[in-house]
């Protein structure tokens, strides 16, 4: 089975900006793509972005467009979300996941294989 580590979260004030990675290891192979998901107090577990397997193809949440940007590396075995203009709703934990699914667009927690264990990002104002 796949394993996903988060890390990199942190305190950040209101404006700045936050990486968060995540490393892949066991059976990578089938791993079709890979998403971020973020889940703040009292709320559900959202989409947030994901990348092709390649990662040629991202998508994003509307929320996060034009602020975040989802990168992996050139083994496939790891993936970013670099996190600018940070604002206090951006609170959350943070959580890397994979699926077998082909394609971009895959934004349904349903969808996802494997999950990390998660990381805190707590954005002040």
């Amino acid at each position: 089975q796949v394993q996903l580590v988060e890390s990199g979260g942190g305190l950040v004030q209101a404006g700045g900006s936050l990486r968060v990675s995540c490393a892949a290891s066991g059976p990578t192979f089938n791993i079709a793509a890979m998403g971020w998901f973020r889940q703040a107090p009292g709320k559900e577990r959202e989409f947030v972005a994901s990348i092709t397997r390649n990662g040629r193809s991202g998508d994003y949440a509307d929320s996060v467009k034009d602020r975040f940007t989802i990168s992996s590396d050139n083994a496939k075995t790891a993936v970013y979300l670099q996190m600018n203009s940070l604002k206090p709703e951006d609170t959350a934990v943070y959580y890397c996941a994979s699926t077998r699914i082909v394609g971009i667009g895959v934004r349904s927690l349903l969808d996802y294989d494997n999950w990390g264990q998660g990381t805190q990002v707590t954005v002040s104002s």
